[in-house]
């Protein structure tokens, strides 16, 4: 018998070798860069592997090399187009809506110049990654891209176009990149042209289709915790059948002529916030100068050193600056924007502006600024490289604009970019002739820059090795049980901060760190306004030893961010470093916190900032709906914490705030009284950690105790109401029900489920599914449940949303009537159900392998004393569920439309009709 087995053994040794040899005779290794490894298919499909044991996720990501800039006449806006349609269904997909919910991923699929990409970030199991990669093999080549499907989705996509036109400072970069490119496809914006959207046939997107998607065209690339050479077989098994197309593909580039004059654009449209922007044409992301490129706009727009920041921001000539510089396979272009409040002069922000931008002749980039904008994108990078569920979407850029490498190539070129690389591609690429902004100026003597592009791209990336990987970092079980296991509580002896620790080996040795102070009751903070939410955003501002650059410098230096925020009793401060930095970043942390410096010039530039944000807003029909909906369900008087303010009251809490009131704010409520919470995941040392914040916060206390202020339920106040909006394209409407209820009450699971059904999933829910998939009328439609974590107020809701054109208001409100009718009519379905479940559980699996919202979990776990099993006790109860049980629920909590809390705001006609009609739903 010993022999039988011995021999059976070595047979299914050799089986597994010979497969294995047989799956590396299809995939052959092409590079490895930090982690990375290529391998290609016979049949040209580029496959990159990064391994990450300590993510407990997969993310499965997929680019096609096609874009926007590969269309023709007649198909502007095809690419993003298709990548709608995918969406709609594949032969053994056919409902890819319903699987992705079911499979709780986190999916998307994005369009931009010179790719699109699909992606799905899943619970770490072989199940999954076989279905994911299943998914993307099958709508490869076997997407329905049907005609009825293209007529519902085709509104959807110009519903999408619609959102984009409310925008002021959007729709004045795509003028302004419009003009700046005569003949290149750059010049046209990725969500397209109206009409081509509209009128496209279905015989020229499917050929769109079959041109562009097939593996020679494609790298697929899975990150996360897998087996690599099991994943390698199941690739093989998957896309090695898939064949190309006969014809092969051609890329012939459009060469843009050099620009030989300045260009204007002038933009007319209602609202309030003034605009002044800058575009300069610059090389490809593989030319060696994007990087330079990259560390100049670092040098002009950061906070606070940047030259534009200190000239136009500290100067009190506009409200905020940004710009932005796409990675492109070709020459593209820089942007920069100004926001110019009402009260102030748009013609002096644009010389301040233009000025800057013409003055590096007289005052030429210094190594200080360089080396400052180094440290920044560095640690940008540095942070990207640590987490691979986000690595595995950002390398669509790269591969888009011609290689996965050139991410590397970009960070090592912008570690050795020196002060004469900047003020070399200065004098090349910022001269007026190159510069869109507004009017035409003759010139006798025109000066021109010629943007190549990009040669020996192959020899480029081939031969390039990159430098030493963070490794992969500890297998962490995520379930409920090892979590409370590993998680070592307790309350520090000289203080009242209560601990919540998980130690664990994480790839790039990362660590997690949220520290919560609480103070204060509802008496306290009478009449405050935004005086809590400003201390806490002037922390990061400096300190009585560190200016606001020194603390961003030495962020930099040490690879970490700090981040702070506050509301009435509350602050929170957050941590996210590597194991060799924590304890610099925590004296940080710790002198920003306890050591505020409240500059009047810091506090000025927050208030302009929001002053000007409210003034931008003030004609946008989603924050209009939003605020309006709040201010109908009003319950406080002005003055109380929890008041909902008007517009106006928004101005004048702003302009009330002072020095002092933030100085006297944060001698009162920060410190320590009888509640603070303490929660680190990570390469930590959890001694080292309790000694730390004993040391540095026995003796900052407050004499506050902390009492929760609580939101009591009350009803809601039945309306449905509109606002209109003039010249805004796109139309909200949002419809509010509140219910008394906590998480802790027994409906709680089956009211997830419910809600799930109702609005949530991905694009599969009641409310999508009938006004995205069925009308066709809506981009973004959904609804969402919110439940109260305080079982001593209760005050829950469930929320209903949908953006449109405002033609479509009255088949918007006929949708959410019928479909809620119809919810509480005849329930949910067995199948419905099942997948709800199994998409809520694989979701909640996904969310604890996130560092990040682990630690929030935990932090409210401490503060409202439950423990991991709290959340296993409610999973339980979710997967035990029956239809009746959710059906109970949905009668008890769900009400018509006409006792819902409804806000529609959008350029409606006067006698539109918002009012739901009785159509029947079948």
């Amino acid at each position: 018998m010993k022999n039988i087995n011995q021999n059976l053994n070595a047979f299914v040794l050799f089986m597994m070798l010979f497969v294995a040899s047989m799956t590396y005779a299809q995939i052959k290794e092409t590079a490895t860069v930090e982690g990375i490894t290529e391998y290609k298919l016979e049949n040209g499909l580029k496959v990159l592997l990064f391994p990450d044991n300590s993510s407990q996720t997969i993310t499965v990501n997929i680019t096609y090399l096609v874009g926007s800039r590969h269309e023709g006449y007649g198909e502007k806006g095809m690419a993003h187009l298709l990548e709608h349609m995918l969406f709609k269904g594949s032969t053994n997909h056919p409902d890819i809506p319903n699987e992705l919910t079911k499979y709780g991923s986190r999916p998307n699929g994005t369009t931009w110049y010179d790719r699109t990409n699909y992606y799905e970030s899943f619970n770490a199991t072989d199940e999954n990654l076989d279905w994911a990669l299943d998914l993307e093999a099958d709508r490869m080549v076997n997407s329905f891209i049907a005609k009825k499907d293209l007529e519902s989705e085709f509104s959807v996509v110009r519903n999408e176009f619609e959102m984009g036109e409310n925008s002021p400072s959007g729709v004045l970069m795509d003028k302004v990149i419009s003009a700046a490119f005569l003949w290149h496809n750059y010049g046209n914006t990725t969500i397209g042209n109206r009409s081509d959207i509209e009128r496209v046939p279905i015989e020229n997107l499917q050929a769109f289709y079959k041109k562009y998607y097939r593996p020679d065209n494609a790298i697929l690339m899975v990150t996360g915790k897998f087996e690599k050479d099991k994943t390698l077989a199941l690739i093989e098994k998957k896309f090695s059948g898939i064949k190309n197309p006969e014809t092969p593909l051609r890329d012939i580039p459009t060469v843009e002529p050099a620009q030989d004059g300045e260009k204007r654009v002038t933009l007319s449209r209602v609202g309030d916030l003034q605009i002044v922007s800058a575009l300069y044409h610059v090389p490809a992301g593989s030319h060696e100068d994007y990087a330079a490129v990259e560390v100049l706009q670092e040098i002009l727009t950061d906070q606070p050193s940047g030259r534009l920041y200190k000239a136009l921001i500290d100067g009190k000539k506009a409200a905020s600056v940004w710009s932005f510089s796409p990675f492109t396979k070709e020459p593209s272009f820089l942007y920069f924007n100004v926001d110019v409040p009402s009260d102030k002069s748009l013609q002096e922000a644009e010389t301040t502006l233009l000025s800057v931008l013409d003055g590096f002749t007289e005052t030429a980039v210094t190594e200080e600024e360089v080396n400052r904008a180094k440290a920044n994108l560095l640690k940008q990078y540095d942070q990207i490289s640590r987490n691979s569920a986000y690595l595995g979407t950002y390398m669509s850029e790269f591969i888009g604009a011609g290689d996965w490498r050139l991410s590397f190539i970009l960070r090592d070129r912008v570690e050795s970019m020196t002060a004469d690389k900047v003020n070399e591609a200065i004098q090349r690429y910022l001269i007026n002739t190159n510069r869109t902004v507004g009017n035409f100026i003759p010139s006798k003597q025109p000066i021109r820059v010629e943007i190549e592009h990009t040669e020996g791209l192959e020899a480029l990336v081939s031969n390039y090795k990159g430098k030493e990987g963070y490794g992969a970092g500890e297998a962490f079980d995520v379930s409920y049980e090892n979590i409370q296991n590993r998680l070592n509580t307790g309350t520090l002896s000289k203080t009242p901060i209560e601990y919540g620790f998980i130690k664990k080996d994480n790839r790039g040795k990362t660590v997690n760190l949220r520290f919560m102070l609480r103070n204060g009751d509802v008496n306290d903070f009478m009449g405050k306004g935004k005086v809590a939410s400003y201390t806490s955003r002037m922390l990061n501002k400096g300190t009585q030893s560190k200016s606001r650059q020194d603390i961003e410098d030495k962020l930099s230096a040490i690879k970490s961010s700090i981040n702070f925020y506050g509301s009435n009793g509350r602050v929170a401060a957050t941590i996210s470093t590597t194991e060799e930095h924590l304890m610099e970043a925590l004296d940080l942390m710790t002198d920003m916190l306890k050591n505020p410096k409240f500059d009047e010039a810091e506090l000025e530039k927050l208030k302009t900032q929001e002053l000007a944000s409210i003034e931008a807003n003030k004609t946008e029909p989603n924050y209009l709906a939003s605020k309006n909906l709040a201010l109908i369900n009003q319950k406080y008087e002005r003055g109380h914490p929890l008041h909902v303010n008007t517009i106006e009251e928004d101005i004048e809490d702003v302009q009330a705030l002072n020095i002092k009131a933030l100085q006297d704010y944060h001698s009162a409520f920060y410190g320590l009284s009888n509640s603070a919470t303490l929660v680190a995941i990570g390469n930590i040392d959890e001694q080292a950690l309790q000694n730390y914040f004993e040391k540095e916060f026995t003796d900052f206390k407050s004499n506050k105790p902390y009492t929760p202020i609580v939101d009591k339920f009350s009803p809601n106040k039945a309306v449905n109401e509109k606002i209109k909006t003039p010249d805004k394209k796109n139309a909200i409407s949002i419809g509010l029900l509140p219910f008394e209820g906590s998480q802790e009450d027994e409906d709680y699971a089956a009211l997830q489920i419910a809600s799930e059904i109702f609005g949530g999933g991905v694009l599969s829910s009641r409310i999508t599914t009938r006004l995205r998939q069925q009308d066709g009328i809506s981009y973004g439609a959904g609804g969402q449940l919110s439940v109260d974590s305080d079982k001593n107020g209760k005050n829950s809701s469930l929320l209903v949303y949908a953006i449109y054109a405002p033609e479509n208001a009255a088949k918007v409100q006929a949708g959410f009537k019928e479909e809620i009718d119809r919810f509480i009519k005849d329930g949910i379905t067995e199948e419905e159900l099942k997948v709800a479940v199994t998409s809520w559980v694989q979701g909640a699996n996904v969310s604890r392998a996130n560092d990040g919202e682990l630690e929030e979990t935990i932090n409210n776990n401490l503060f409202y004393d439950r423990d991991m099993m709290f959340h296993k006790g409610i999973e339980d109860k979710v997967t035990s569920l029956t239809v009746e049980d959710v059906n109970k629920v949905i009668k008890k909590y769900f009400k018509t439309l006409d006792k819902w809390t409804v806000v529609n705001a959008g350029d409606f006609v006067e006698d539109a009709d918002i009012k739901s009609t009785d159509k029947k739903v079948d």
